[in-house]
């Protein structure tokens, strides 16, 4: 089973009942992956939001990831940790998270593409596919073209993220990405459950 399919990246605006309920309809629609994103700086919060996911997740089989907090991640004892570019170096990581936890990393450029596969890590987010309104500081948009060019270029697998949906991912699906990281599209469905299937049937086509 490919585990980056269809990968769910919360919203950190949502209180923790709505977040739950999202986490819970997500999986049972068919999610694979959850990060849990906190952009707040609260680290007990943080590690509440992610205890009460990881209970969620219990016995479902879909990974927990921590975005950005080697600590946090170790707190909770999650299933793996992903990194962004200015956070804690990947090999300084890996040391802290021991070999079996699943590593993640953004990918916004070329020439940071060009050394991923150098890394310990697991798989690459490559940053935006797409412009997207929760992102704006982002370097480049890599669109279709340069999803295929980073699919060719490394041998890691990619969770395309970045202004995903429903119109653009049957042709993203069509470059054979590993998976597709979505917030919006499911988060803030009425019907987070439906969202996912209907996300998963367009990714079939």
């Amino acid at each position: 089973m490919n585990p980056y399919r269809l990968y769910l990246v919360t919203d950190d605006q949502q209180d923790l009942a709505t977040l739950l309920n999202v986490v819970e309809q997500a999986v049972a629609g068919g999610v694979t992956m959850v990060q849990v994103r906190e952009k707040h700086g609260d680290i007990r919060a943080f590690i509440e939001r992610a205890m009460a996911v990881k209970q969620v997740l219990q016995g479902t089989g879909v990974p927990l990831i921590i975005n950005d907090r080697v600590d946090v991640a170790l707190a909770v004892d999650a299933d793996g940790l992903h990194l962004g570019q200015s956070d804690l170096p990947a090999r300084i990581a890996r040391k802290l998270i021991g070999p079996d936890k699943i590593l993640g990393l953004s990918i916004e450029n070329e020439d940071q593409l060009n050394v991923a596969d150098q890394l310990p890590i697991d798989y690459i987010g490559l940053s935006a596919i797409f412009a997207t309104p929760t992102k704006t500081n982002t370097q480049k948009h890599w669109g279709i073209a340069g999803l295929e060019f980073a699919l060719r270029k490394t041998r890691l697998p990619i969770v395309a993220i970045g202004g995903i949906n429903r119109a653009n991912i049957p042709q993203l699906s069509a470059t054979g990405v590993d998976g597709l990281a979505l917030v919006s599209a499911i988060s803030h469905a009425e019907d987070p459950k439906l969202a996912a299937q209907e996300l998963l049937a367009l990714m079939q086509r």
